[in-house]
């Protein structure tokens, strides 16, 4: 047994060097290629120092270093540079032990004209070196950590340049996401960068323009986040942006609260239908929930029309899908009278009912039914049926849904006639 543990003793002892041996071999390779900007830095700053303000060399310096220079190792190099003269430590100060440069972002004038021909730098050498757009992203969504690190100017231009980026597409707005620091957040420091940044933005695009790119990241519903929980309301964001001179962001921002705050009530709705809840209780339901929110009659007959035709499951069959409809109509035709008081919302009504109608495709044929149906409910008066008919509706599908409707109409007109002519006859 002892000599069976010594045996095995001797064996490890053996093995050893040649562990170490391969670990060193593998060592000596990482040395290599260690990761090392400052000769990196060195000549990006010596380039930068040369060409001084004239940007237009500094876009063509870039371009031909590119080819010399490891770019896609020492983006963050290249782009710290670029903005702060410099390598930048955690927290945004510059790393002082190497060369810097007065020719950056940070150091030059604070005004649109100079920060629009920054822009054009950084577009030139992202469009050059397509590779650079990932890493370019990532800086800036660091700068944006380190907002705190930097002066008021340095902060103002950075503000201005990342606005001008947002509105080239040079980057996606998801950026933001940074601005959502908590500490930042708490400190005012991001409300007030976000107003720089907007203005900058909606000097370049318009309002429709800075909305899609916001939506298109699902940036549109996050903006309050950029104040603290206790201050994150509708009115607080409206007043601060307003205030700032920037009416168009706090009518977007209450616009998307508005929106948000429709959609998860159609959802309720949709809810409370599939439970089968007593009618009266959505009904009141409803009611309140018009005067909690300040919602229109004809917006609520929208939400209501949308609901009711999500809580169930069509049929799949043309033949088959008129009658389930009818059926299930009649039965929701006291939620559509509740909220169909005005002449403007039994219209509305209609045009959802023709949009609908349009939009899937197997309810086509069924158009002239439901409106029938739901006059005879009492929910569309013969005036909202003729104005819609004469004048009021869509396009879509619009010579299709009036053939249905012709013979109604007439029969709708006579009736009116009659009944005028026996008023007549009675006087």
């Amino acid at each position: 047994q002892i000599m069976g543990v010594s045996v095995f003793m001797s064996n490890q002892r053996q093995q050893k060097p040649t562990l170490t041996g391969q670990r060193f071999k593998t060592r000596k390779r990482d040395e290599k290629e260690r990761f090392d900007p400052s000769q990196f830095q060195e000549s990006i700053v010596q380039g930068l120092n040369q060409t001084g303000t004239d940007l237009e060399a500094v876009a063509k310096f870039l371009d031909a270093s590119g080819a010399k220079l490891d770019y896609r190792r020492y983006a963050e190099t290249l782009f710290d540079i670029l903005v702060a003269g410099g390598m930048l430590a955690p927290g945004g100060t510059l790393s002082d032990d190497m060369t810097c440069t007065e020719f950056c972002l940070f150091k030059a004038q604070e005004d649109m004209e100079t920060m629009q021909a920054y822009a054009q730098v950084f577009n030139k050498l992202i469009r050059r070196y397509k590779y650079l757009e990932k890493g370019f992203e990532e800086e800036i969504k660091k700068l944006l950590l380190f907002l705190k690190g930097f002066t008021e100017s340095e902060r103002n231009k950075l503000a201005m340049l990342t606005g001008i980026l947002l509105a080239n597409g040079n980057i996606s707005a998801s950026i933001l996401s940074s601005l959502f620091n908590e500490n930042l957040v708490k400190e005012g420091v991001s409300p007030c960068f976000a107003v720089k940044l907007f203005k900058s933005w909606l000097s370049e695009k318009d309002i429709n323009s800075v909305a899609a790119s916001l939506r298109k990241v699902g940036m549109d519903n996050r903006l309050m986040e950029l104040f603290p929980a206790n201050k994150r309301s509708c009115e607080h964001f409206s007043k601060y942006f307003t205030d700032a001179g920037l009416k168009e962001i706090s009518d977007f921002a209450r616009n998307q609260q508005s929106i948000g705050a429709r959609k998860e009530l159609q959802k309720e709705l949709e809810d409370l239908m599939s439970c089968g809840e007593p009618l009266k209780d959505i009904i009141a339901y409803v009611r309140e929930e018009i005067k909690k929110n300040n919602i229109s009659e004809q917006t609520m007959i929208g939400l209501i029309w949308s609901s009711v035709m999500s809580s169930v499951e069509w049929n799949k069959k043309e033949e088959l899908v008129t009658e389930q409809a009818i059926k299930h109509l009649k039965q929701y035709s006291p939620l559509l009278k509740a909220f169909t008081s005005q002449g403007l919302s039994e219209l509305t009504l209609l045009l959802k009912i023709q949009e609908y109608c349009y939009d899937n495709i197997h309810f086509m044929k069924a158009f002239q039914k439901i409106v029938v149906l739901l006059y005879k409910a009492d929910v569309l008066s013969e005036e909202a049926i003729l104005k819609w008919y004469n004048e009021a509706h869509q396009a879509k599908g619009k010579s299709v849904f009036l053939e249905q409707m012709k013979k109604f109409v007439e029969w709708l007109k006579n009736a009116e006639e009659e009944s005028e002519s026996e008023e007549e006859d009675a006087d």
